[in-house]
């Protein structure tokens, strides 16, 4: 199987210049480490200062940390949080050996939890990165606090059939130059998307100058979702293209024990940017609850550690 890569070096120089473009919009980090696990190198930035329970962010497919741009601050302002570039993807993480399912995704981002953090953490996850939360949450829940899942694909619906060919698209040589803005504008719902964007410039170089070698996620199954026992709040967009909304809020609240599911009907899948101000108000008060709860899902008022160095 093969690994992500650039297509070229030049490529690499053209993307690492919109990467250092993006990532100059967002505060300044306190840190930055590259945590070795078995499947590569994952790039990790720790933003804010010792508060509460850590909160890790988990980007959307080639949004890296920059996607977090609208929401960063927001969410510093409450105290420590690391961003990570996933492995297999365009950014700062460097993949070394193939990624062959949901074992191996879970594998490496536990390797970096544990790197990291001596206890719980709360994991934030968009679109892609809801999905790699989920999956940790199936697989080792002991390292979440809680859950934020932000419009998160294959997880409570499944990818539709235009969703697929339109993807499809992006990647064939001779049209993938048009296909790839019009897939993009697509997924927003917006009909422009603005050049000096600094999230949508780093998704679009992602996409031209790295060829993803990943498995599709595979979608959970009923007695997975059941077996989630970690608070989850999801936010599901009501124009998202990447599923049945109302049918994936449904699931989540037929399944999930302890779940906020909640349908935002005028929002597309860009709604972690597009609706800001409203979802890192929302994903606060629920960080906020889970914390007053105390006990093993609240307050784990960890030791502040700088973490490996890198």
């Amino acid at each position: 199987m093969a690994l992500g890569r650039f297509v070229s070096p030049q490529a690499r120089v053209e993307y690492d210049a919109a990467y250092d473009r993006g990532f100059a919009a967002l505060p300044e980090p306190t840190g930055q480490h590259d945590i070795a696990t078995e499947f590569g190198t994952a790039r990790v930035y720790r933003f804010g200062e010792p508060g509460p329970t850590p909160v890790m962010l988990l980007p959307g497919r080639a949004g890296t940390s920059v996607m977090w741009e609208p929401n960063l601050a927001a969410f510093v302002a409450r105290g420590p949080v690391w961003t990570v570039d996933l492995i297999g993807e365009p950014g700062r993480s460097e993949q070394t050996a193939p990624i062959r399912g949901a074992a191996d995704q879970a594998a490496w981002l536990g390797t970096v939890l544990d790197t990291l953090e001596p206890c719980p953490v709360h994991l934030v996850g968009y679109s892609f990165g809801g999905w790699l939360a989920t999956n940790l949450a199936v697989r080792a829940p002991r390292r979440l606090a809680s859950v934020t899942l932000i419009d998160p694909v294959q997880t409570f619906a499944r990818f539709p059939l235009d969703l697929l060919v339109r993807s499809a698209l992006t990647l064939i040589p001779g049209i993938r130059r048009w296909a790839r803005p019009s897939f993009l504008r697509w997924i927003s719902g917006s009909a422009e998307v603005k050049a000096d964007d600094p999230v949508a410039t780093v998704i679009d170089e992602g996409m031209r100058n790295f060829r993803i070698a990943l498995p599709t996620p595979t979608a959970f199954t009923d007695a997975q979702l059941r077996s989630l026992t970690v608070p989850v709040l999801t936010l599901i967009a009501g124009r998202s293209v990447m599923h049945d909304a109302r049918r994936a809020v449904a699931r989540a609240r037929d399944l999930l024990p302890d779940v906020r599911a909640e349908l935002w009907p005028s929002a597309t899948h860009a709604i972690a940017g597009e609706a800001a101000t409203e979802v890192n108000a929302r994903v606060l008060e629920f960080l906020a609850e889970i914390e007053q709860r105390g006990g093993k899902t609240g307050a784990c008022r960890c030791p502040w550690r700088p973490g490996p160095r890198g």
